[in-house]
């Protein structure tokens, strides 16, 4: 399974279009959003790719907390408070926003944390579990965007950039 990994796009509208257009041509089967989603029509852009979208709340989405959950109800997609544990195609993934909060012991057999807040790239490995953010995703600058795609199967992570 392949799965979109974005986060932080703070609204910006015309950065969420060139996503789901990258999303689409990268054929992911699911979305995973890291949170500061910001407000709700971000939500029926990601929409228009038709797959599955689960997502966390960042910090930045607490002024539009209930319209978030209540749009993204309407649109078959989760928003959940974060960390949240999830297993997909025998991974099991931890899915946080600020990586400060990442627990200090993990679930057990934890393959995979995606978290966002930092506009970072990470791609670490701590011991058997991978820690990644794809990064910034909603700057003006041209080409230093980027969100990520995961191959669970694999663990083999790439970045797409716009």
């Amino acid at each position: 399974m392949r799965i979109g990994v974005v986060g932080d796009t703070h609204s910006r509208f015309p950065n969420v279009e060139r996503i789901v257009n990258l999303f689409r041509e990268a054929k992911i089967e699911r979305i995973v959003h890291t949170g500061d989603f910001t407000e709700p029509p971000v939500l029926a852009l990601f929409a228009q790719l038709d797959v599955p979208l689960l997502g966390v709340f960042g910090n930045n989405d607490a002024a539009n907390r209930d319209p978030l959950r209540r749009e993204a109800d309407r649109l078959g997609m989760e928003i959940m408070d974060p960390p949240h544990a999830l297993a997909w195609a025998g991974r099991q993934i931890l899915v946080l926003h600020d990586p400060e909060e990442t627990p200090t012991s993990l679930p057990p057999r934890t393959d995979l944390v995606l978290h966002g807040h930092t506009h970072r790239h990470r791609n670490e490995r701590q011991g058997d579990t991978l820690f990644f953010n794809p990064g910034e995703c909603a700057g003006m600058l041209k080409g230093h965007n980027a969100v990520g795609v995961v191959d669970l199967q694999s663990l083999e992570i790439e970045r797409l950039f716009f």
